[in-house]
């Protein structure tokens, strides 16, 4: 069970200066590809000692270790095992994607991947001002030979072939509630609250008793009631439809881009009954008929709009606005998104867009909110905005649990046979543990949010108040 106080740091011996770059002598002595290693590690090494201002950082390879930050007792002490010399190339190439690369195909061994994420958001600013800037002067240089060196081998070929592994049912079964919402959940001082399971431990059932909590509150800011119709953006497996009909009493039109996930979802439906009141759609949302003009009661799309883009944000709440009838209507719009100040249209490959979700691009609250106006040309009104950020870490931990407890090479290689190979499986099951701990980071120091936007008809009223 995890700790909830800051574990204590092993006795590391005192923060010394990193070893000193080679000289271009002995660097001229060495095979074109050590050369590039050998300087890639010489820069990055060299650059780290002004990088880490919080936290303690030690990088052990076979030529030494080296110590950041100062160390102090209880700090966030990392400790950073290389195991194949290709992992300083990786970084300077390619920054922080490297990293997860190199921890995925097991370049390098940490001590604390939760510990490793936090070291860098604590040091981004100097992170950014050191080893970023270093990085990309010495990678435009070199870049043109990564391939010759990193493009075909058999760790990459690892790499691709794990970013395509994740349409199997099968895989969210094992991590997700019985529910499958693979969404942020809503904590409440039942499960005690989003740090429950760090301060008296996981329970069973908690991650299924925060994932309902969290589709009823959806529902009832979308406002509806027995008979309302709902049209969904984002089927998922059909968690919050099922509910909707079940508890709610409504008919739901949800729609999906995957084959896979309207299987499941259409015979979880069934299994419930419910078959005569959903209707999962294979349709792109831009293709949505011309019968759904003003035929809606509520409109609801839990954390899809991060594969939308801003060029289409507009036209995504234009047809909101198509299919909503013009009074008595509710938008409710669940999403991951970046803070203002680091919001931007064009956002560059990392882990997230390059292993989990390709061409994907976090929004703002305020992009949103700015979209929903234009895009229905001022017929909704915002009703209220939530951020849930707080409540996703614990839900990743949970998920990361789940992983771990029911994942088995046999049962993924029934869909994906390549991941018979002992070492692909568990390049692959790692991607998905860097995830947990990357994004579970991200959201509790602020990095990036979670944001659940409500709107209603401009000429509607809020809830009855006198």
């Amino acid at each position: 069970m995890p700790s909830s106080t800051a574990p204590a740091c092993a006795p590391f011996p005192a923060p010394a200066r990193a070893l000193q770059s080679s000289s271009v002598l002995s660097l001229s002595a060495l095979s074109p590809r050590s050369w590039i290693i050998s300087l890639a590690r010489s820069s990055i090494v060299s650059v780290l000692q002004d990088a880490i201002a919080i936290g303690h950082l030690t990088i052990s390879d076979s030529e030494g270790s080296h110590y950041y930050g100062r160390y102090q007792k209880g700090c966030n002490d990392v400790h950073i095992k290389v195991l194949n010399t290709n992992f300083w190339l990786r970084i300077m190439l390619s920054g922080d994607l490297g990293f997860s690369e190199a921890y995925m195909i097991g370049d390098i061994e940490v001590s604390s991947l939760k510990g490793a994420m936090n070291l860098w958001l604590d040091n981004e600013s100097t992170m950014q001002d050191t080893l970023s800037s270093t990085v990309a002067k010495i990678s435009s240089a070199i870049s043109s030979v990564y391939n010759s060196f990193l493009g075909q081998t058999r760790s990459q070929a690892r790499l691709n072939a794990i970013a395509s592994y994740d349409q199997s049912n099968e895989l969210f079964k094992a991590f997700l509630s019985n529910e499958m919402m693979y969404s942020c959940a809503l904590w409440s001082d039942a499960e005690g609250g989003v740090r429950g399971d760090l301060e008296t431990g996981p329970t069973p059932g908690d991650l299924e008793a925060a994932q309902l909590r969290k589709i009823h509150h959806v529902l009832r800011k979308a406002r509806v009631k027995p008979g309302h119709r709902i049209l969904e953006f984002g089927s998922g497996w059909g968690g919050l439809a099922i509910e909707a009909a079940r508890s709610f009493g409504c008919e739901v039109d949800t729609l999906t881009l995957s084959v896979e996930q309207k299987k499941l979802a259409e015979e979880r439906i069934k299994a419930a009954g419910l078959q005569e009141r959903i209707r999962v759609h294979l349709l792109d949302y831009r293709e949505i008929p011309a019968e759904f003009e003003k035929a809606f009661d509520a409109f609801v799309s839990i954390e899809m709009i991060e594969h939308v883009g801003p060029k289409h944000y507009h036209s995504y709440f234009k047809l909101v606005d198509f299919a909503l009838k013009s009074r008595n209507s509710a938008v409710v719009v669940t999403s991951s998104t970046f803070p203002e100040s680091r919001f931007s249209g064009y956002q560059a490959e990392d882990f997230m867009r390059r292993y989990m979700w390709p061409n994907s691009c976090l929004p703002s609250a305020t992009a949103l909110i700015t979209a929903a106006h234009s895009g229905s040309q001022g017929r909704f009104t915002l009703e209220g905005v939530e951020n849930h950020a707080a409540h996703y870490p614990r839900t990743l931990r949970e998920w990361g649990r789940r992983l771990e407890a029911n994942l088995s090479q046999d049962l993924i290689a029934q869909d994906y046979p390549g991941l018979r190979d002992p070492a692909d499986y568990e390049a692959f099951k790692r991607k998905w543990h860097y995830l947990f701990a990357y994004a579970g980071a991200g959201f509790a120091k602020g990095y990036i949010t979670c944001h659940m936007l409500t709107f209603i008809r401009h000429n509607d009223t809020p809830e009855c108040c006198d």
